[in-house]
């Protein structure tokens, strides 16, 4: 049975990227700078009031982990497509990537392969409008023991959280990766997310993961606080790393009673689009390799600076390249 540094679960969703400005986000009652789920007939409207479509494979954490293999990772995907044309394209793609994309393409699977229409604004914001599709039907049927026993890191999805059978999947997921001798987190992927299901999270943070990353946004919605310090301190007591992204003000790793304050260079985005994602792949890089923490944040830093630079969630430059010229990487 092969074995992975990084095992990545979670919505396996096609982006569909166009630019878009503000008056174009009033006029289709598209709320700025948030992710919103949308039934299918939405998506169809929106789909084809867009222009200049780019199609990438997406999801976030999927991103993560196709950013973690461009870094020389180990990887693997685990999530769910129809085997429709989109589905297909998304497998085919991953694999591509160099990420092993676990489970094939479903013969008659029950929804469409899932899609989200991102509309990026000039200010780099993005809007985005998701059709789960088939991808939210994943179940631990879905989720091989032998996969997740052999996988170093498990790095988890919270938007899966919304049907019982995805939070099933993780706990089962994350309990074979420790049988296994890995560790597990969880994305946190966003504020409304935790507020539709803060009791699990909470539970499943404090009783069965080893990390946490998310934004100052999703860290406070934990605890429901706008003090920040206050839901760090909250989060750290119940598990053994926490990792928050806060844009320009840096990053903030806890461990234990060690903190680590790590400062960004602040760029203008061009594109926001998966810039947490990308910060976890050069975190979760950085921990599959046995670096120290700050190095981690550091990497992660780098990673998000590159994907803002352009449009798209995935990287464009030779993220290796990169590291080495700021002397994070040597001899890897």
């Amino acid at each position: 049975m092969k074995t992975y540094q990084l095992t990545g679960i979670g919505n396996a969703v096609v982006d569909v990227i166009s630019q878009a400005d503000d008056s174009f986000l009033e006029l289709m009652g598209i709320e700025k700078g948030i992710m919103q789920l949308i039934e299918r007939d939405r998506g169809e409207v929106l789909y084809a009031a867009m222009e200049g479509r780019v199609q990438t494979p997406g999801g976030s954490v999927a991103n993560t982990i196709a950013g973690a293999g461009a870094l020389g990772l180990d990887s693997a995907f685990i999530g769910r497509v129809h085997d429709d044309a989109l589905g297909k394209f998304y497998a085919d793609a991953m694999n591509e990537d160099g990420v092993d994309f676990v489970n094939p393409p479903v013969a008659g699977g029950e929804l469409p392969t899932s899609r989200s229409m991102i509309f990026v604004s000039p200010d780099g914001e993005r809007s985005m409008n998701t059709y789960l599709g088939i991808s939210s039907e994943l179940s631990s049927a879905d989720v091989s023991s032998d996969v997740a026993g052999n996988s170093q890191l498990m790095f988890l999805e919270g938007y899966l959280f919304d049907k019982e059978k995805g939070k099933a999947a993780f706990l089962e997921a994350a309990r074979n990766c420790h049988k296994g001798g890995g560790k597990a987190g969880i994305a946190i992927s966003d504020p409304f997310c935790v507020e539709r299901h803060r009791v699990d999270f909470l539970l499943l943070i404090e009783n069965e993961l080893d990390f946490v990353i998310g934004n100052e946004a999703e860290i406070k919605s934990l605890f429901e606080t706008d003090d920040l310090e206050e839901a760090l301190a909250k989060t750290a007591a119940i598990c053994p790393l926490v990792v928050c992204t806060r844009s320009g003000d840096g990053v903030t790793v806890l461990n234990g009673s060690a903190r680590i304050d790590v400062p960004v260079e602040k760029v203008v985005p061009v594109d926001a689009t998966g810039a947490g994602d990308q910060f976890a792949a050069g975190f979760l890089f950085g921990m599959a390799t046995g670096r120290d923490y700050e190095t981690c944040a550091r990497i992660g830093n780098v990673c998000a600076r590159e994907v803002i630079s352009h449009i798209g969630p995935r990287p464009e430059a030779n993220m290796q390249d990169l590291l080495r010229a700021e002397g994070l990487l040597q001899g890897d």
